[in-house]
């Protein structure tokens, strides 16, 4: 919104600034931030009130227990500062803006009935079934991948995918692109769901993600940078440069409340359409296999759980790790919950910086 202000710099010349997408992008971050450090006491306080608290499932590990009553549904907050922010400072015309806008707000309505239906069962099974959720994500990823396979980010690429680390190699998907797109979204959504499991984990995860494919998307958006670098020019695509940043900032408020000892959960109503902003994000700027590398933690997090799975029905119930997902098999093992978390962003960090070499390795 505030874009349009450069229609009267004729009048007076410093609203020229709101053009460029780094201001907007830096303004977008210290509104998110600063919405979620006014808003998060008071929201703290409404939660508790009205009893809205985690459940704790009893098969997770023992030193959670003491979490029972911790308010959840944190995601509101998360969710409302980067709409206000985006809506803000970027562009509302922006086809890519439109659409992770609205994938979150869809996902995160998907995680407030989940959360909300475990609040009035008072029990952490009382949510939507998997099912359920798994149907609600479908649809999201296939709608994504449909729009894309008709009106693809970058119209002469089409529907292929980029291969990071390799100068010029694509790989052509053809109607198989819709499938990339549903494991993208999908798998993204549940990863970082399965991720917020320990106080800041997720959130101080995602704050270098969304900042990391902010500087992709700034890229991929000029043309000039994008043809130097090699990477594949996506017009368009640097306005979502401000919702990552607006999601940084969010997500890095939101800690200032989850630092351990946590005073609220985000819930599924901030993870699933987090993890799902992230996937169509990737999908938008042709950068979906980066998406693994930057998001590194969070497929770890998914594979710990699938392979637990496959191990237990496989091999009649032997286990790889002591817990999935794998933070809580460091918990377990003796590791502080306070540590692990802070190692997960080490973690993260190298991640980010791995995949950032993916600018020159070409």
């Amino acid at each position: 919104m505030f874009y349009y202000l450069t229609d009267l710099r004729e009048y007076f010349s410093p609203l020229n600034v709101f053009q460029y997408i780094t201001f907007r992008a830096g303004g977008a971050f210290l509104t998110s931030l600063a919405v979620c450090l006014i808003f998060g006491g008071p929201l703290v306080r409404f939660l508790g009130r009205l009893k809205m608290e985690q459940f704790i499932r009893e098969y997770g590990p023992q030193s959670h227990l003491k979490k029972a009553g911790t308010p959840t549904m944190g995601g509101l907050l998360i969710l409302g500062a980067i709409s206000l922010s985006t809506l803000l400072w970027a562009r509302p015309d922006n086809r890519f803006i439109l659409l992770v806008l609205g994938s979150s707000l869809y996902l995160g309505a998907i995680g407030f009935i989940d959360d909300y239906r475990k609040w009035l069962k008072k029990h952490p099974a009382g949510g939507l079934s998997a099912n359920v959720k798994m149907a609600a994500q479908v649809v999201l990823g296939l709608a994504v991948g449909i729009y894309f396979y008709f009106d693809p980010p970058n119209s002469v690429l089409g529907p292929s995918v980029v291969v990071p680390y390799l100068k010029n190699v694509t790989l052509a998907m053809g109607g198989l692109s819709v499938a990339m797109a549903l494991m993208v979204v999908v798998g993204s959504s549940n990863a970082v769901n399965l991720t917020d499991g320990l106080d800041g984990l997720a959130p101080g995860t995602l704050v270098v993600s969304a900042l990391s494919f902010g500087v992709f998307s700034y890229l991929a958006g000029n043309v000039i940078l994008a043809d130097y670098l090699r990477l594949v020019h996506v017009p368009g695509a640097g306005e979502l440069t401000v919702f990552l940043a607006a999601m940084g900032g969010a997500c890095l408020g939101f800690l200032w409340f989850n630092a351990h000892p946590a005073e609220i959960f985000m819930g599924d109503t901030g993870s699933l359409p987090l993890g799902g902003a992230l996937g169509v994000v990737a999908l938008s700027i042709k950068q979906e296999l980066i998406l693994v590398v930057v998001g590194g933690i969070f497929v770890a997090e998914a594979l710990s759980v699938l392979l637990q799975i496959g191990s237990v029905r496989l091999r009649k119930g032997r286990r790889i790790f002591r817990m999935a997902p794998l933070h809580h098999h460091f918990e377990v093992g003796g590791l502080a919950e306070t540590k692990v978390t802070i190692r997960f962003w080490i973690v993260a960090i190298v991640l980010a910086l791995v995949a950032m070499t993916s600018l020159k390795i070409r």
